[in-house]
């Protein structure tokens, strides 16, 4: 399996301090229950998915630097809708659910499924997908499967280890390495990944400048219209 996308990295400092996104505005926009009712034409859009239990909502409002922008649950598993952020007024921030399903029912979790493909199938405005992984495990078989699945539909993503603060950074690099290792298993370039901490901020410069460099690119190189 083949991806082309950029060389991975672990919490190096942004080359281009002067280049890094300013968050000057973050505003909630709606919350879909498809993709075929999403606003079609509008901002490119960055969409973040991971496990339950990952800290997802935790990872967003320290990128976005708005407390409680992504609510918070004691409870894992509670986002069941495409939830849209507008970002500087240029780009929508897109919360989607868990695809760990913490405790749901048969019928409910099929739902998920659907409405998770249905918005990576079909979702034209989608520039890049971050994907986050639990750094404080092993490589997971529902992890893999997932990255493995976007690169069956082409689907644009880079990778996002959370709570890098929780355990030590020996066993944290060992788990990270372990992941990529699983991955160079079956693709020949692995995808760019980025080690964060909600808590300590770490990784946040990094994932902005990414995002900026992209939102620049795309800026110098418009898509051709369908």
């Amino acid at each position: 399996m083949s991806f082309v996308n950029q060389s991975a990295q672990i919490g190096a400092s942004a080359t281009f301090a002067n280049r890094i996104m300013e968050i000057k505005s973050a505003d909630f926009i709606a919350s879909y229950p498809k993709e075929s009712v999403c606003p079609k034409g509008g901002p490119p859009e960055f969409a973040f998915i991971g496990r339950s239990n990952v800290g997802k909502s935790s990872l967003i409002n320290m990128l976005t630097n708005r407390k409680g922008l992504a609510k918070v649950s004691g409870t894992p598993g509670k986002t069941r809708l495409l939830n849209f952020f507008l970002i500087n007024r240029q780009w929508h921030l897109v919360d989607l659910p868990g695809y760990g399903y913490a405790r749901v029912s048969k019928s409910e979790r099929k739902a998920l499924e659907n409405l998770i493909n249905g918005y990576f199938a079909r979702r034209d405005e989608l520039s890049c997908a971050f994907v986050l992984i639990d750094s404080n495990i092993a490589p997971s078989k529902n992890d893999l499967e997932f990255v493995n699945s976007l690169g069956e539909m082409q689907v644009p993503f880079v990778i996002a280890f959370t709570k890098t603060d929780r355990i030590g950074r020996p066993q944290m690099e060992q788990n990270v390495a372990d992941f990529m290792g699983k991955l160079s298993e079956t693709w020949e370039t692995l995808p760019t990944y980025f080690i964060t901490s909600s808590e300590r901020r770490t990784g946040r410069d990094e994932m902005l400048e990414f995002i900026g460099k992209t939102l620049r690119t795309m800026k110098s190189n418009p898509p051709e219209p369908k």
